[in-house]
């Protein structure tokens, strides 16, 4: 884990937000952005060289009194020179074991539909597609998904 501010982890989401702006180049970010105040939990990726090439962040959500706690996924994002390696499956791994240890048993995100790849990604890790959520309800464009841990 390392803090939102590490300058990694900074730059990473830099690359991320370049790669989404290309795709949503007239759509914003849903929602407030996550920020140092509101993630809980975020996590790098590094290859054999020790460089960073993959992270992701939890952020709580209030899933409401009937539901267990839950997180909403932020920020997943490999590089692309590192795709199809198992960075994703690492990092997603590392943030539901970290949701599990607080207790989180929900874990939900949102995707674009310009990101095929994401989409069959976390269809494969098991997330089911579910109806939007908090800022993303009536958003054009969002896909969410949600996986209940054990």
């Amino acid at each position: 884990m390392v803090p939102w501010d590490d300058a990694e982890a900074v730059a990473l989401r830099e690359r991320q937000e370049a790669e989404l702006l290309a795709r949503y180049m007239e759509h914003g970010e849903p929602g407030a952005p996550p920020s140092a105040a509101d993630m809980a939990v975020f996590v790098l990726a590094r290859d054999e060289a020790g460089t960073a090439v993959g992270c992701g962040g939890l952020r709580r959500l209030d899933m409401g009194p009937l539901e267990p706690a839950g997180a909403e996924l932020k920020r997943m994002y490999v590089v692309p020179e590192s795709r199809g390696t198992g960075v994703a499956e690492i990092v997603l791994k590392a943030l539901e074991d970290q949701a599990a240890q607080n207790g989180w048993r929900t874990l939900r995100l949102a995707t674009g539909d310009r990101q095929p790849d994401a989409i069959r990604f976390y269809a494969r890790a098991g997330y089911a597609e579910i109806e939007p959520f908090g800022p993303y309800v009536g958003v054009e464009l969002v896909r969410c998904f949600e996986r209940r841990l054990r």
